[in-house]
């Protein structure tokens, strides 16, 4: 069975980060290691949340792991607290680094064009070195722009402004740099992605539906990361995760009263499991 590694924190209620990952992980069929970042009363969108760093266990548990001889198919990386964190994140991919492991980074820290709460610019630049040491970086709009240190384009910028984010990005290190949450111009809603090697862009996009949560960037990046490890391609990966992650959003706007702080992930994972079968 291979075997994942996740960087996240845990926030206790609110289906995102490592609430959302292991189950996700899991059900697809593989052994999900976490090294928690930080535990968090619930995500950053309700007021007044508990926040407690893990900081100094990070190291600890990655000094215990190298004792035990552990080793790793994938690292996957998502909220990280500080700077600090990012710089042992890379600890982590340098110790454990196979001639087989992939480095996965989403590098989860903005929405609509502003950083969560407790980042500033210095982090944005700080997280685009981490995404240079990843396989594959799953920024949004957000993230992208702020790593580049360029005037955010807005939630429904164009293909073509979407593709010169990419560039930026290639330009900057990331050796796969996908952007997330796009509206392509044929109205449809999914990612837009560069193949550094080739120079080709690559897209793909769901019906969009007029309902936005939060985790769906954590769904997403969950699902990729277990498809990607299964032996899926990139791309066949990333549509598989877009579908997904559609079905979850759709699953929840069909509720008689749809909740507004997280996507049903769980009532579709019959369905995921379906689609790596096929």
């Amino acid at each position: 069975m291979k075997r994942i590694m996740t960087i996240q924190d845990i926030s206790c209620l609110g289906r995102c980060s490592l609430t959302v990952a292991l189950p996700i992980l899991s059900a697809m069929g593989f052994e999900t290691a976490i090294v928690p970042t930080a535990v968090l009363s619930t995500h950053t969108q309700f007021n007044g949340f508990t926040f407690h760093d893990l900081t100094d266990e990070m190291e600890k548990i990655k000094d215990h792991w190298v004792k035990e001889k552990f080793t790793f198919d994938t690292i996957y990386t998502g909220y990280l607290g500080s700077q600090r964190q990012i710089e042992i994140v890379k600890s982590f991919f340098e110790t454990f680094h196979g001639e087989k492991t992939v480095n996965i980074v989403d590098p989860a820290m903005a929405d609509n064009g502003r950083l969560y709460v407790g980042f500033d610019e210095a982090f944005a630049k700080e997280m685009l070195s981490l995404c240079i040491h990843a396989d594959v970086c799953l920024p949004n709009i957000s993230e992208a722009a702020l790593m580049l240190g360029t005037p955010y384009p807005g939630e429904d910028a164009s293909e073509e402004t979407i593709d010169s984010l990419l560039r930026g990005l290639r330009a900057a290190g990331c050796r796969m740099p996908v952007i997330t949450g796009v509206t392509l111009d044929d109205g449809t809603f999914g990612f837009v992605g560069l193949n550094t090697i080739t120079g080709e862009f690559f897209r793909y996009g769901n019906k969009k539906v007029p309902f936005k949560s939060h985790g769906t960037g954590d769904v997403f990046a969950s699902t990729f990361t277990g498809a990607l490890t299964g032996g899926r391609n990139v791309y066949d990966s990333l549509c598989i995760a877009a579908d997904y992650t559609a079905a979850c959003i759709m699953n929840t706007y069909n509720e008689p009263v749809p909740c507004t702080y997280s996507v049903n992930f769980e009532a579709e994972i019959p369905y995921l499991l379906k689609r790596m079968k096929e």
